[in-house]
């Protein structure tokens, strides 16, 4: 065979990972598509359902649950934003099989066997951590915001020549609104992925529980980083995902030691790992100068 054929041999599998890889990549974006127009047709229910945490927060304060468009495309903004998380929530199956179908094929059964329940899991940790933003977090982190509120104190409006007390009460966008509780959803979503991430990267070796243990110290560091640049600027939403973020740092080393006890085990069944070579005395591994002289003098 010529140098020409074996080139041509070994692009063909290439163009067709890429074939492949297109056609993967077409059905995804069908899926996001026909995901988001679904969620597009029920807009106004979901930003609805979305404002429960505000309107029951509003609610019990005596307060009515009123948003305000403050531009023209505001509200056709509101129902795009909401089309697109809908829709990726929504096809999110079907990507996560489009993504697996195509990695598995190269994968070996053990791989696979280790590959697949982290790719199951993933998205249910997204759902805890979304699902504990929306019913605990956001609800708190409204209460504390509009705890702010000034009703007919802090100084005086002269209406009619007459001196009035100011209030200074909650007139809230809808699209701003909308973006603060995606950015809650989305932020506890991705950081209760932290559990699955580690746990993977320690079934391939790549981190080990002594090296998380090592590195705890800057690992709070820069949980307290995450949560300044990822939540509003209040205390009570920063100390609830430091404390639920470090959490499930910990969870992760226990996870990862017990990955690593599983992978000895499985190493001394199959004969790779010998307990005799770990009780050998260093000392004794070597043999002493004084019995190589008396070997060759006999």
């Amino acid at each position: 065979m010529s140098q020409t054929d074996e080139i041509e041999d070994s692009t063909a599998p290439l163009i067709e990972h890429l074939a492949e890889l297109r056609n993967r990549l077409i059905h995804m974006v069908v899926a996001f598509l026909i995901g988001m127009i679904i969620c597009f047709t029920v807009a106004t229910p979901i930003f609805n359902f979305l404002t429960n945490p505000l309107c029951q927060v509003l609610a019990d304060r005596g307060q009515d649950c009123d948003l305000i468009f403050i531009s023209p495309q505001e509200g056709f903004f509101v129902a795009i934003k909401v089309s697109l998380l809908g829709g990726l929530i929504l096809s999110f199956p079907y990507l996560a099989m489009q993504v697996w179908r195509f990695v598995a094929p190269g994968l070996y059964k053990n791989e696979k066997g280790a590959f697949l329940p982290f790719l199951l899991a993933s998205p249910f940790m997204f759902a805890l951590g979304a699902s504990f933003a929306f019913y605990v977090v956001t609800p708190l982190a409204y209460e504390f915001f509009l705890g702010f509120q000034q009703f007919g104190a802090g100084g005086e409006a002269v209406v009619d020549g007459t001196a009035a007390p100011l209030s200074v009460v909650f007139q809230g966008s809808a699209q701003e609104y909308l973006n603060l509780t995606i950015k809650f959803i989305v932020a506890f979503g991705m950081c209760f992925q932290l559990p699955v991430l580690l746990t993977l990267m320690g079934k391939v070796g790549l981190v080990s529980a002594e090296g998380l243990k090592s590195v705890r110290k800057y690992a709070v560091v820069a949980i307290l980083l995450l949560a300044a640049l990822v939540t509003p600027p209040d205390v009570i939403t920063q100390v609830i995902l430091f404390v639920v973020v470090y959490g499930l740092y910990e969870v992760s080393i226990m996870l990862v030691a017990r990955v690593e006890v599983k992978r000895e085990a499985k190493l001394r069944a199959e004969g790779f790992y010998d307990d005799d070579e770990d009780d050998i005395d260093p000392a004794d591994a070597e043999p002493h100068f004084d019995e190589i002289d008396d070997s060759k003098d006999k």
